[in-house]
Formats: C-alpha cells, structure tokens, sequence
C-alpha cells in the first residue's frame, strides 16, 4: 500500500494501520510525522500542556517484573513523601502556571494510603481554589476507591494497560490474583464509571512484541474511547527480572524510539483529539524524545516537580533523565526547546482531552 494514499483518509483498516507501523524508510517517516502534526494542529493547536509531575511515594504491592521500584526490589530505599512536602510542590506547580499536576506513586490498597491520597487531594483544590487539573496514577483500585478520590477533586487518571496481547502481559507480570489482565481491563470501565479521564497506554519494544500487538493497541485505545495516552519505550531496569532475562534481547534504542514516535504519530492519526504525552521514558532514550514526540503529535508533558532528594530513588529503569535538574531550570529550557520548535507551552490552562467532553455528550 501506498503510504501517502493511506495517510489522505479518514477512516482506517487495521492492515492500514500496520502498514503505517511497519514503514521502514526516512520519506514515508517523515510523511506520517507531518501527518501527525497536521491532526494535532487541527484538535489542539500548536500548544503543549505542562502535568507538574510528583513522584511522591516507591512503596508498592506489586512485583511487575520490569519495574525497578517492584516489592521485591530490596535495592531501593522506601519513601512516602510528607503531606506538607507534596503540597509544598502542588503550590510551586500552580503559582509557575502550570494548569495541571500529576500524583504517581507505586501501588498500595490500604485504608491508610486510600485517606492519605484523598486528603491530599482535597487540601490541593482547598490551596488552589480548585485551579488545578489532578491526574492519578496509582495503579488498580476499587471502584469506591477511584470515586472516592474523583469527588475529592481527581479528574484524571492513568492506568497502563501495557500490553493488550494477554500473553505478553502475564509474561511481564506475576502469575497471580495481584496481577490481572482481568482486574486491568476492569479497572479502566471503572475508571470511566466513576466520571474521570481515562488515561492508558503500553510500553513499546517489549521482547516478543510484534508491530501487529503495536497496532492492535491502538485499536483497544479507540474501541475504549480513551481519553488520553501515555506510553514510551520499554527501558530495562537492572535490579528486575526482566533487566536480567533480557539484556542482550532488547532491539537497539534507536528502533524502541522509532516505535514510540510511529505509536504517538498514529494515534494522533487515529484518535484525531486526544491527549498524548511526550513521555519522560522517550527523553531517557534520546535527549530530544520529548520534542521529536511533540513534533509526531503529542501535546502532553510531565516535568518533574518531584523534591530533588526523593527522584533518585524513584526510578522505574536504568537512567531516568532529570534526577538532578532543578524544577525552576528545567522547566525555562524545556519552554526554550519546545519554543524552536514552533509550540507554544499554555500555562494556567488544564488542558483537558477535548475527547472527553466529546464523548460526554
């Protein structure tokens, strides 16, 4: 098929799809890209939204076998950030002008955490007049748990479904309760159920991972009606299981960012209005990854807000980016790159996926 031909349409066959994934030269590259950003400038503009990122806890419950911050990690020092420090970096988040905040934290059930993390969420909307866009991402909850946290003030929320091929999922993760492809599916029409924005999204370059499973990812993005993506190249994590297995098993950086730019490009393509983000894990492997993903067709990105003392001991995979920036630097040089690029950062607006409201209607 002839990729310019494929890319004039509005509707899209799965084989389609997968010839756009499976394009193998810089032209047809190009064209999908320019595509992209043709797409996103029609739904969003020309405009990239800042989620100050807060990484406020490496506790978790879980033991997914690529993740460095995993149960049975015993490498990794423990922390739960303060109330007052996690506020402390909501205030700095909203007085810079981002209109929006990320809470991430490794996976816990408990009544404690469940009440920590709605406590925190009211006392944000308290502190900032309801001014800020909150997105969750702590993993697989109760239904009264994701509502309980929506009517204290969430409004987004980030579940990964990171594979939808099972068979990769359940090789990737504990064969367990604690570790359902089921309890994930149920989790996201949870999550839609309690009236947030569903986020979700994949790591890409997983061994075994075939560009169909790529293709047929997307296609699981808009039969859900997902409101917002966040995904990136798989990047190992040493002190993992699968840092150990597959160390000499991973195709070439190069190649999981060229994925990663193909998956952004067509589901800007596909999904037309969206949000994408450009995802800390593209930067980790090319220093311009969070550009080159914005120039494919994202318009989401997370600079960390986390404090400086806890990001090293937050780290999913082998050489995450930014541990030492400073919050302030970091976030006028990334407006100065987004800037040459022709982007504008809109500070003081959510920046909420059009889709939603769509789709509410």
């Amino acid at each position: 098929m002839i990729i310019k031909e494929i890319l004039n349409k509005e509707e899209f066959t799965k084989d389609e799809l997968l010839s756009l994934m499976k394009i193998d030269n810089q032209e047809d590259l190009q064209l999908l890209f320019n595509k992209a950003y043709e797409v996103k400038l029609k739904y969003i503009g020309n405009n990239v939204y800042y989620r100050g990122l807060v990484e406020f806890s490496n506790i978790c419950i879980k033991n997914c076998k690529y993740c460095g911050i995993r149960k049975d990690n015993k490498k990794v020092e423990r922390f739960l950030m303060s109330k007052e420090d996690i506020l402390q970096s909501a205030k700095w988040i909203y007085e810079n002008g981002y209109g929006s905040m990320a809470l991430q934290s490794g996976e816990r059930t408990d009544e404690e955490f469940i009440k920590f993390v709605e406590d925190i969420l009211k006392e944000i909307q308290k502190m900032t007049n309801n001014g800020l866009g909150i997105t969750l991402s702590v993993g697989e909850q109760s239904y009264e748990t994701y509502k309980r946290w929506r009517d204290a003030g969430a409004t987004r929320f980030l579940l990964r479904i990171e594979s939808t091929n099972r068979n990769i999922f359940e090789n990737i993760h504990p064969k367990n309760q604690l570790h359902s492809f089921e309890k994930r599916l149920q989790g996201l029409k949870d999550l839609r159920k309690a009236g947030y924005q569903v986020g979700t999204g994949v790591m890409i370059g997983l061994p075994g991972q075939t560009e169909e499973d790529l293709v047929n990812d997307i296609i699981f993005f808009k039969e859900n009606d997902i409101d917002m993506i966040g995904m990136g190249p798989y990047i190992l994590h040493d002190d993992t299981p699968m840092g150990q297995t597959f160390k000499d098993k991973v195709i070439s950086k190069e190649k999981r960012v060229e994925l990663a730019l193909k998956m952004i490009a067509i589901c800007r393509i596909y999904m037309k209005d969206i949000n994408i983000a450009a995802t800390t894990a593209l930067q980790g492997l090319d220093s311009f990854g969070r550009e080159k993903g914005v120039l494919a067709g994202a318009n989401i990105i997370m600079p960390s807000a986390t404090k400086t003392s806890e990001r090293v001991k937050y780290q999913l995979y082998n050489g995450k980016p930014g541990i030492n920036d400073d919050a302030e630097k970091g976030k006028i040089s990334l407006e100065e790159s987004l800037k040459k690029i022709g982007e504008n950062v809109i500070y003081g607006k959510r920046g909420d996926s059009p889709h939603f409201f769509l789709r509410k209607k």
